[in-house]
């Protein structure tokens, strides 16, 4: 009898070691990655994938869940390139795998939330907006006014000014709408993920068989 009951004690202090090592990571955590991969609007599409890599560890409770190192895995969701004046380029991306310094390897539901790039933005679908204009676009247009105001000017005086401006800005503007704003993740580039939901710490079954 006391032998059956060690045994069920064994088995209960089994189950509470494993519950505490498969514990989950929190909704809302955020990982810290460094991109491996460089995304473009240009050369990219949706499904395409991505690789990071944990720049910081994820600690819960004072245990380190997640060690820095660990890979992220995922893929492009979405990617337009709009003309300079219709809206500002997107990149989407969707982490989906987290890959554990030892191989194993966890499902990830993670949104970017941020970047560490300079006047670009995320939205709340986890898509990173590119600028929308920039000095060259300013100096094309400018340049574009400048230049048909001094022919206006040449040609027919003062009225002529007016008239070569805005053909100057016509022509320009067309310039500028024939062309397309290009938004790039650099390799390297720190990004911000947020977990949807939490994460429990099980191995993917589909790793025993790679």
């Amino acid at each position: 009898m006391k032998k059956w009951t060690v045994l069920v004690w064994l088995v209960l202090l089994t189950a509470m070691a494993a519950a505490q090592t498969s514990s989950p990571v929190p909704a809302g955590t955020a990982l810290m990655v460094k991109l491996d991969t460089t995304l473009a609007t240009f050369s990219n599409k949706a499904g395409d994938p991505f690789r990071g890599q944990l720049t910081q560890a994820v600690v819960v409770n004072g245990k380190t869940l997640i060690p820095a190192g660990a890979m992220v895995e995922g893929r492009v969701t979405r990617v337009t390139e709009p003309r300079r004046i219709s809206g500002k380029p997107t990149i989407g991306i969707l982490a989906e795998t987290l890959i554990m310094p030892t191989g194993e390897r966890f499902y990830l539901d993670a949104t970017l939330v941020d970047t560490n790039i300079p006047g670009t933005d995320v939205n709340r679908e986890g898509e990173f907006k590119g600028s929308g204009h920039d000095r060259r676009d300013k100096l094309e247009t400018g340049g574009g006014t400048a230049g048909g105001m001094l022919i206006g000017g040449l040609v027919g005086g003062p009225p002529g000014i007016v008239i070569g401006g805005a053909i100057g800005a016509g022509a320009a503007g067309g310039h500028w709408l024939s062309k397309h704003r290009s938004a790039t993740l650099m390799s390297g580039t720190l990004l911000t993920l947020e977990l949807n939901r939490p994460l429990a710490m099980t191995p993917v079954v589909a790793n025993a068989g790679q």
